[in-house]
């Protein structure tokens, strides 16, 4: 394995590993650590199935099955299809997944630790690609906060509500999605999580908010949080921060959600195909007795 660190303040690519195949120990404690230290990782030219991006998601933790329950592989749940392709007229993906600034499980008493998406077919327009992924650093974005604001927020912590970005999309974005069912959002109430985790990996603070899931500070006054929430989202998604993963076919992209907020780029037409296959590893690892 070769670690080649990206000219920005976070992504990786790791080259000279075949994902196909079980990982050593020293492997994975190095991706792991890679991981903590970049936040994104790609793995290039990588050729897997779905059993085998499950297998090698797997290593990292328990996987999550969405709870919307939509474009699984027919085999195995654990990997969701990402696509704006249709087949005899159906959707045979999710195509809106992941648009606007958000932190995937954040809704979850259980947060995710990983996402790993392995991108089979990538849009491409003028020699470049689209539907790209950006990610901004949440390490950084601790850290640059004023000492006051981290001093009123100490211990605090934030609600998340999977409904909330859901919704959003359905009526923001034209999305196609379904509203929940009253039994999918019986399976996730919102949710309280700190406003500030010590990452697991990298024993730092991290800002633990995000735009598409965060509604309520919950020892704020109503007035206070809306205003300190407006600011954090504002203030972690400056440019400074930020880092777009260009996408090639094969690429195995994955990051960690701690310390991380993404958006994936909707700039395709429908005529213009995407398909990933992704896996969402929850942090049960890291967090036995969540929060």
């Amino acid at each position: 394995m070769r670690i080649e660190p990206k000219a920005s303040a976070m992504g990786a690519t790791i080259h000279d590993i075949d994902l196909a195949q079980p990982l050593s120990d020293a492997q994975y404690r190095e991706i792991e650590q890679a991981l903590g230290k970049y936040g994104v990782i790609s793995f290039p030219k990588q050729h897997l199935n779905a059993k085998q991006l499950r297998d090698f998601s797997e290593t990292f933790g328990k996987l999550e099955i969405n709870v919307a329950n939509l474009y699984h592989d027919p085999e195995f749940p654990e990997v969701m299809i990402l696509s704006n392709m249709l087949e005899n007229g159906k959707p045979i993906g999710l195509s809106d997944a992941g648009q606007d600034w958000h932190t995937d499980m954040s809704y979850s008493k259980t947060i995710a630790f990983a996402n790993v998406l392995h991108g089979i077919k990538i849009p491409m327009r003028d020699g470049q690609p689209l539907g790209n992924t950006e990610f901004c650093n949440m390490h950084a974005a601790y850290e640059d906060l004023p000492a006051a604001l981290k001093e009123e927020l100490d211990g605090m912590t934030i609600t998340h509500d999977f409904n909330m970005f859901w919704e959003m999309m359905r009526r923001e974005k034209g999305s196609s999605r379904p509203p929940l069912t009253e039994e999918q959002r019986r399976r996730k109430p919102p949710v309280s999580h700190p406003v500030f985790l010590t990452h697991p990996i990298t024993g730092r603070k991290v800002l633990y908010a995000n735009p598409g899931y965060s509604t309520r500070i919950n020892e704020l006054p109503e007035a206070r949080s809306e205003e300190v929430l407006a600011f954090l989202f504002a203030h972690q998604t400056q440019d400074k921060y930020r880092y777009r993963h260009r996408w090639t076919e094969g690429d195995v992209l994955m990051w960690e959600n701690m310390g991380t907020i993404h958006n994936a780029i909707p700039d395709y037409r429908p005529d213009e195909h995407r398909l990933i296959r992704r896996c969402q590893v929850m942090a049960d690892r890291y967090f036995p007795d969540a929060f």
